[in-house]
């Protein structure tokens, strides 16, 4: 299946909420370091656009992207963010491991989201080489921690609406 030059990335910036009063725990995989840091930096510049005040930012690393879910209920349990961030980057290899690491952080993920009443967001890029994975961290189809960053932002927002 062809993929489209397309910027996944973009969204209508005037239907964003503003996130000048959310607090946000990122935590990003130290493994394919060169895609999640780009990642991160997408997510942070995101965040800081729409409003964050780059003292609401934490950030953490965990050795890998399995470890993104401890490292979500970690920041959910020791800090007062709205919302957790979970990038990282997975790429196939030769063995079924990348199978059992994705579904591993999707079901953990999900889990957490059910489990607490703040949003754990899904930032992990799952590919089939590291050029792939490059086009979305910041390449030809934009940035998928953009892409969670407004999808955090806009969690937040609603679950604050909710609340009131």
């Amino acid at each position: 299946m062809a993929t489209s030059l397309k910027n996944l990335s973009d969204y209508d910036k005037t239907k964003m909420p503003s996130a000048a009063n959310m607090k946000f725990g990122i935590v990003v995989s130290e493994w394919n370091e060169e895609i999640t840091e780009a990642l991160y930096e997408g997510a942070y510049n995101t965040l800081v656009e729409n409003g964050a005040n780059p003292e609401n930012i934490i950030k953490k690393y965990v050795p890998g992207s399995f470890e993104l879910t401890k490292g979500g209920k970690y920041m959910a349990d020791y800090t007062d963010v709205d919302a957790v961030i979970c990038l990282g980057c997975v790429i196939k290899g030769d063995t079924p491991h990348f199978d059992f690491v994705c579904d591993g952080v999707t079901q953990g993920v999900t889990q957490l989201n059910l489990d607490y009443s703040i949003p754990f967001i899904f930032g992990l890029i799952t590919t089939l080489n590291m050029q792939q994975a490059k086009d979305r961290a910041g390449g030809i189809h934009g940035n998928k921690g953009d892409e969670a960053a407004v999808t955090a932002i806009k969690m937040v927002n609603m679950g604050w609406s909710l609340k009131k």
